[in-house]
């Protein structure tokens, strides 16, 4: 969630990293810095969540 509370979504093989400031910051591949109101550890959770879904739908298929 943005800092104003929007939500959005980030495609996460895009990030190349994420940084604990006074303020959670996650880098894009593309340069792009994104500001969220999450922790890293909620932004790393929604992370392995997302990827555990993949891989269950891989497994369906």
């Amino acid at each position: 969630m943005r800092l104003n509370g929007e939500k959005f979504f980030v495609n996460p093989h895009q990030i190349e990293f994420i940084e604990k400031t006074p303020d959670t910051i996650i880098s894009l591949a593309s340069g792009r810095k994104i500001v969220v109101k999450d922790t890293v550890e909620t932004v790393m959770d929604r992370i392995l969540r997302y990827r555990r879904q993949l891989g269950s739908i891989a497994q369906e298929l």
